[in-house]
């Protein structure tokens, strides 16, 4: 079950050149488009539209969608999708699906207004969010799927690459859009619309690359012969063909992921699952509250967009770079540390912020900070998330570690505004680099484990 036939991997900047790579920019565009659409820039229009911060908080739960995904995640793994699944096949037929969806749910978003409809506001935000967590499971097993271990590091940056860039295009694109077709220091329900029609068009980037690619080839004989022999034994027992049929499927699909990923790690399983929950609970949380604090600094639309896609864009592409090339290095636990120290540093920065007062020249050092870090610390993540992997349960296996990395962390982000509202903005920014310190300890304890060593040692390709 062979991901790909090894070859020899390109060293250094070179590896990003390999057209794998550059597949993976544009999905990961696709795949980065939709999140901050109903997170963080949602933000920004609920707070223009004057909704309450603790409203806000909470609305931030739909996308706690990315944190169940591993529900379905076994149906989309092993389950052909009528029509999609046999024009494209079974990877390109859900990724393709899972793209029409978020279309139209940002088309439907776009010709609401939330101050007057929140209710169906809230409906198409929600299909925004599955539709994408269902996008994210495909697109993280067809990276899996697509190159051997050695070329992972090299995917999972230029994923991340274009990941962040597509964070930017929903952030400070969506802003700069929102003003141009709107209004820059009020609220215009219109601005928003034409952003939000943008970001649907934007989605035909992920449309084409999947019907450019080709599906990736993989032999799961073993798998289906698992299947078959446990359909044969059900029914020697009296079931029917039906139930055996659905019985066995459940076991392959849903039983043998999970007992794969604990059978292999054993009682450290427990341990990287508690990582997994907490490696990003610092930007998460603080993450929805950070266009909220914009405005409420009295930073317009057009500064913010401004000084994010310049030097965030520039930051994201330098740290996801830069993520991969350390990962590759120094390997996945030392740069997994150094990004959970980042993203705590890059929090705390945002205490001196609310003290210099409305400063651009402050905005574009916490943005810059806060971008770099991100992609170095999202680098190592996704690498040290797919070497857990086995290629045979790729989509649910990779679906439960991202759904758990968001999760807790998502669930606790829905409390921020109440959390600001009686504590102010600085106690909050404290709190959520400290949220850090756990994390660091966890990844101490992974490695001094030796048993683990397959996942901290550098690559040989360094």
């Amino acid at each position: 079950m062979d991901k790909a036939t090894p070859i020899e991997t390109p060293k250094g900047w070179r590896i990003y050149a390999n057209p794998k790579a550059l597949i993976m920019l544009a999905l990961g565009f696709s795949s980065g488009l939709p999140i901050l659409l109903v997170f963080g820039t949602l933000s920004f229009w609920l707070r223009e539209a004057d909704v309450s911060k603790t409203s806000i908080g909470f609305f931030s739960w739909v996308a706690l969608a990315y944190g169940f995904k591993w529900a379905w995640s076994p149906l989309v793994d092993r389950f052909p999708l009528p029509i999609f699944s046999r024009l494209f096949g079974r990877r390109r037929g859900w990724m393709l699906f899972s793209q029409l969806i978020i279309i139209l749910s940002l088309c439907g978003m776009a010709l609401s207004n939330p101050q007057t409809d929140l209710f169906q506001f809230a409906i198409f935000a929600i299909m925004v969010a599955f539709a994408s967590a269902t996008q994210d499971i495909v697109i993280d097993a067809f990276r899996i799927e697509l190159a051997t271990e050695r070329m992972q590091a090299a995917l999972s940056a230029t994923y991340l690459a274009g990941y962040r860039l597509a964070m930017i295009m929903a952030g400070a694109g969506t802003l700069a859009f929102a003003a141009w077709f709107g209004s820059n220091t009020g609220y215009d329900p219109s601005g928003w619309k034409s952003a939000y029609f943008i970001m649907a068009a934007m989605m035909l980037i992920g449309v084409i690359t999947t019907f450019i690619v080709k599906e990736p080839t993989i032999d799961n004989s073993a798998i289906n012969k698992i299947e078959t022999d446990y359909k044969l034994q059900l029914m020697d027992k009296g079931y029917n063909k039906h139930h055996a049929n659905l019985s066995a499927w459940f076991y392959t699909a849903v039983i043998m992921p999970f007992r794969d990923f604990f059978q292999r790690y054993g009682k450290n399983a427990l341990l990287i699952l508690l990582l997994i929950s907490c490696y990003r609970i610092s930007d998460i949380v603080m993450g929805v509250m950070a266009n909220v604090f914009y405005v409420d600094m009295g930073f317009t639309k057009n500064e913010v967009a401004s000084v994010s896609k310049i030097f965030g864009v520039a930051m994201t592409l330098v740290g996801a770079g830069l993520g991969g090339i350390l990962v590759n290095k120094f390997g996945t636990l030392k740069i997994l540390a150094l990004g959970a120290l980042l993203s705590a540093i890059t929090n705390l920065l945002f205490i001196m912020f609310s003290y210099v007062g409305n400063n651009l020249e402050m905005l574009t050092l916490v943005i810059s900070a806060d971008n770099l870090g991100a992609g170095i610390a999202t680098a190592a993540f996704i690498t040290f998330m797919s070497s857990l992997t086995n290629v045979a349960f790729s989509a649910t296996q990779y679906a439960l570690f991202s759904s758990i990395m968001v999760l807790f962390p998502k669930f606790l982000a829905g409390f921020s505004g109440i959390y600001i509202d009686h504590f102010g903005y600085n106690v909050f920014f404290l709190t959520t680099a400290l949220m850090g310190v756990p994390v660091l300890i966890l990844i101490r304890i992974l490695a001094n484990n030796s048993a683990l060593n397959i996942i901290t040692k550098p690559t040989e390709s360094s």
